[in-house]
């Protein structure tokens, strides 16, 4: 009897923990966004020099200080999504502190030359550090008195910016007036689906590790190059040792290499480190420009970020 009582204890006690661990689970952080086609339909277009290119990009700050409905149906999307445990960045919040700091320069240049240039939509996506972007696009369509809404939900990994979640459809026309109360009825039945499928890839993230991308170039001032030997190894192949040895489960692939560069895709990267502070691209690459700066290798090194998921290594100069 006192055997059944303890394999009765110790399984309520598993279950009991199972479930705290369960409930404990990490969720991504999502910011959500006006689309491209939206923006771009209702006239929230800028411009910016993109090193001698001129490239249109939404102005979300512009959009979110004249346009009342997209704060109403931002706001619908963030309390859904709050009601289903998901934590939310606040966009409108985020550009609000962009704009309070010092403008930054478009460029950046080492000593010697070499340059990453900076939108101003990898500028939101580094200060508000989101997993994922969720962007939302939306049209009403009436018919005789009653109202409906056609919407699509897209969810993009902020790190690359592929596609990871999507959904749309068409609410029932109502007599309803209010946008929020259409959008609910439109993408109810379609929400949870979205979000098992952003928690499915976050999962796969923190399982497999987050995906970035790694440039290593060199300042033409330098004598040495990525075919330079280090007791009897090349460069190149020391810095994809490197990687072998702190990519989760070795996990990256390289995408191109000569002499001057070399060119890393689908890096994997620890979502946290030993204290749990969440890690990005920069984060994590400062660790490699360390390596490369002790010695035997002796290697100055300027690092350069793009967003949250891509980083520049420039050896040979500051």
């Amino acid at each position: 009897m006192k055997t059944i009582y303890k394999i009765v204890i110790i399984a309520v006690f598993t279950l009991l923990c199972s479930n705290s661990v369960f409930s404990q689970a990490k969720k991504p952080t999502i910011m959500i966004l006006p689309s491209d086609v939206w923006c771009t339909k209702n006239g929230y277009m800028t411009e910016y020099d993109n090193q001698g290119t001129i490239v249109k990009v939404p102005d979300y700050k512009k959009a979110f200080q004249e346009n009342a409905d997209l704060l109403l149906m931002i706001s619908k999307i963030n309390g859904m999504m709050t009601d289903r445990g998901f934590p939310l960045k606040n966009a409108e919040s985020v550009l609000k502190s962009l704009a309070s700091e010092s403008a930054e320069d478009a460029m950046l240049t080492g000593k010697s030359g070499g340059s990453v240039s900076e939108s101003p939509i990898d500028k939101l996506k580094k200060a508000a550090k989101a997993d994922i972007i969720m962007q939302l696009t939306w049209t009403v369509n009436v018919t005789g008195p009653k109202k409906s809404i056609t919407f699509i939900l897209q969810g993009l990994d902020s790190y690359t910016d592929k596609e990871i979640a999507s959904a749309s459809g068409t609410g029932d026309p109502s007599f309803a007036t209010e946008l929020p109360v259409l959008l609910e009825e439109a993408v109810l039945a379609h929400l949870d689906n979205f979000n098992a499928q952003l928690q499915a890839h976050f999962d796969d993230m923190f399982e497999n590790g987050r995906e970035i991308t790694i440039r290593i170039k060199k300042f033409d001032s330098w004598d040495g190059d990525l075919e330079k030997e280090y007791d009897g190894k090349e460069l190149g192949a020391i810095i994809e040792d490197w990687l072998a040895k702190n990519t989760v489960k070795g996990r990256f692939s390289t995408t191109d290499a000569t002499e001057n560069m070399m060119f890393f895709e689908q890096v994997r990267i620890p979502l946290y480190d030993a204290s749990n502070k969440a890690i990005d691209a920069r984060g994590y690459c400062k660790d490699l420009q360390s390596f490369l700066k002790s010695p035997p290798y002796n290697i100055p090194n300027k690092l350069m970020t793009k967003g949250l998921g891509q980083v520049t290594i420039v050896l040979g100069d500051k």
